[in-house]
């Protein structure tokens, strides 16, 4: 490999997009897993006076939530890629039959993108030579390795990291004192998101003082409401 094509292997490792599709269901698992598992057990815990019902509470939320999650990931995912199918397909059948007005389609792309007329359309030529149907997925319908749907990917991203995120407030409930549960669970629940927060934006490249404050106010505001419902019907189990 020359040091060319190094130098540009190098530059396009800089870049953050291409792990968007597993980075966004990994950080959205992990929250879910996180906030809504604490927050049921901290809802329990303000309502009870004995530690299973907590711990019970926490593990049937954390089962049912990943698999929850892995499931509503997939089929998401999954009605994105029927669209992108059959918007493949139509367009393969546009090009059996109107190949003239595909090829004045992707010139006009590329016009709009800021070529010249003329270099447009012998770029447009050039890529249906080569490969018209690629052409058109990648420019006309925006379909590309990076963003093309992945369902079994996301859900196996959106489940794991959902267990993951859950099984921390679960240990808290097994191992904490059950005196002031609540706050043990607000305060690991707090910690873990502003650490989430922060790996996730360094692994995007994003801000890390925005992700912490964002996910601390939400989280804080999510586990305060589940504290008051537990107070307001507490059952002293």
């Amino acid at each position: 490999m020359t040091p060319q094509n190094n130098n540009l292997d190098t530059y396009l490792d800089n870049h953050y997009i291409n792990r968007s599709n597993w980075l966004r269901a990994a950080v959205l698992g992990a929250n879910d897993g996180i906030l809504s598992t604490a927050s049921l057990a901290i809802g329990v815990a303000t309502a009870s006076q004995a530690r299973e019902p907590v711990i019970l509470a926490t593990v049937a939320g954390l089962v049912a939530g990943a698999l929850s999650m892995a499931a509503g990931e997939y089929v998401s995912v999954s009605s994105q890629t029927d669209v992108e199918k059959a918007d493949i397909e139509r367009e393969k059948q546009e090009l059996k039959e109107m190949p003239e007005l595909e090829l004045e389609m992707l010139t006009k792309i590329y016009e709009e993108r800021g070529l010249k007329r003329e270099t447009a359309l012998l770029v447009a030529k050039e890529l249906t030579e080569k490969d018209a149907l690629a052409a058109h997925v990648r420019d006309e319908l925006g379909i590309n390795e990076i963003s093309q749907a992945k369902p079994i990917q996301a859900a196996f991203a959106s489940g794991a990291s959902f267990t993951v995120g859950g099984l921390l407030p679960l240990l808290v409930t097994l191992f904490l004192p059950l005196s002031g549960m609540e706050y043990y669970l607000y305060g690991f629940a707090i910690v873990f998101l502003i650490f989430l927060g922060a790996l996730a934006a360094k692994t995007g490249g994003s801000n890390i003082g925005k992700a912490i404050m964002r996910i601390t106010f939400w989280g804080t505001v999510a586990m305060g409401l589940t504290a008051l419902v537990g107070y307001l019907f507490g059952v002293n189990v």
